[in-house]
């Protein structure tokens, strides 16, 4: 597959973080501007429901985003068992040989490990691990750490003292889009008490999020709803994180690497989120005078150098009033903004669980002819005449249009009423010419509830 959108910016600080569950993804993930993708293998990971990568995968993986000044991190996250410890050892080896950029760990027996078996591949830390504060950052770097991914459950405040209490070399990463954990650090035992599958080796059923009844001990068998509607209630059903507009104040307390959430999501997902952070972080960069608009670099990023615990405020970075709207054109619950605003946390929605989804993925742009004006698609879901659509592309606004009326044609050229055939050629006329690789959405306005 050749580099399909060129000029991609790529950087090392700040960096955006993107999910993958397989091979495709994470070329998506790239192609859509990621700086990094992180993923697990088919071992040792902290996501079973995804394939996730076979070791020729990772190879192929780690030859793809070299090639595009992209870089991969590999999970290597789970709690292990004493019976795992030598192919886990063996495991992280294979990696380090293979040129993977980065393991991510949680448990510091494995950590020592990597050290001896990878030793020219960096070490970051799992929001597994639990790090809420300088003291144990500190503590990992000096174990030979060079990145710690925060727990998700400390404030902009939190975030800023401890970045004013460790040295500048060490990498501060955060989640910034997804879904969050009604448990700290993602460390949870329900799952595991009520379906047998392991959460701390990748296996969560997602337990919390079921829907509850209560049982009185004197009446067994019968069911009580707890009602909050006629749908019951969803106790632990914890909001989706979405900061995209906060992206200034996150970078600003010293955050290096804006980590989206989402291995066991679509190659669409990971596009959209992935884009949408992108343009988010290049306008930073830009209105914060540490580049210019080519990408060139103006003043070093703040992150090379301690931060004030209390700085002072900077200018408001500006958006493009797109940008706001495309969390909600991807598959997502109730959102917040996390734990980052105190006054603000992040809640569960007790009244519905499921997901919502206005904008499913239409196909595929395979090709553009010129001179018939016609666009070429790998077709993904029904694209009906009159049906708003839009076709997304990494660093620029979406295009929104009608799919034709007329025009519409299948493979053979043949004159057809809708497109309606998943996983097929067809082709619709189109003034604008369109890179091959982009997406095309269209409204769908469903909701998959529970």
């Amino acid at each position: 597959m050749t580099e399909t959108f060129p000029g991609i910016i790529r950087r090392k600080r700040p960096e955006v973080l993107a999910p993958a569950g397989n091979l495709n993804t994470l070329k998506t993930a790239f192609d859509f501007g990621a700086d990094a993708v992180y993923f697990g293998g088919q071992q040792f990971g902290m996501r079973t429901a995804p394939k996730n990568f076979t070791l020729e995968d990772i190879n192929e993986a780690v030859n793809y985003a070299h090639a595009r000044g992209g870089r991969v991190f590999v999970t290597c996250n789970i709690l292990p068992s004493s019976s795992e410890v030598t192919s886990m050892n063996e495991y992280m080896g294979q990696l380090g040989d293979m040129g993977v950029d980065a393991l991510i760990v949680t448990d510091i027996g494995v950590l020592m490990a990597a050290r001896e078996v990878a030793p020219n591949t960096e070490i970051h830390i799992s929001t597994q691990a639990g790090v809420t504060n300088y003291q144990a950052a500190n503590a990992l770097a000096q174990l030979g750490a060079s990145r710690v991914v925060l727990a998700r459950e400390l404030s902009l405040e939190d975030i800023r003292q401890l970045r004013a209490h460790t040295p500048s070399e060490l990498e501060i990463e955060a989640f910034v889009h997804g879904s969050m954990c009604m448990a700290f650090s993602g460390r949870c035992l329900i799952s595991q008490h009520t379906t047998g599958r392991d959460a701390n080796h990748g296996d969560c059923a997602q337990s919390c999020r079921y829907k509850y009844h209560v049982v009185e001990e004197r009446r067994p068998g019968e069911f009580i709803p707890v009602e909050i509607t006629d749908q019951g209630t969803f106790l632990f059903n914890s909001n989706d994180m979405n900061t995209l507009e906060h992206i200034p104040d996150i970078l600003d307390a010293g955050v290096t690497s804006l980590k989206i959430e989402g291995r066991a999501k679509s190659a669409y997902y990971v596009a959209a989120m992935t884009n949408a952070y992108k343009t988010a972080v290049n306008q930073y960069m830009i209105q914060r005078g540490f580049e210019d608009e080519g990408g060139a670099a103006l003043a070093p990023f703040h992150d090379q150098v301690h931060l004030p615990a209390n700085p002072l405020p900077a200018a408001p970075v500006e958006f493009p009033a797109w940008l706001a709207d495309e969390p909600y054109k991807v598959t997502h619950r109730t959102y917040s903004t996390g734990f980052y605003y105190p006054e603000s946390p992040a809640s569960e929605d007790v009244r519905k669980g499921g997901y919502i989804n206005t904008w499913v993925l239409g196909g595929l742009v395979t090709g553009y002819d010129a001179d018939a004006a016609r666009l070429y698609l790998h077709s993904k879901n029904k694209l009906a005449p009159g049906k708003e659509m839009e076709i997304l592309f990494p660093g620029s606004a979406p295009i929104s249009m009608e799919v034709p009326a007329d025009g519409l044609q299948d493979d053979k050229g043949n004159p057809v009423e809708t497109i309606n055939h998943p996983a097929r050629t067809f082709s619709m006329p189109c003034d604008i010419e369109v890179p091959v690789g982009a997406m095309i959405r269209v409204r769908a306005n469903l909701y998959h509830g529970g």
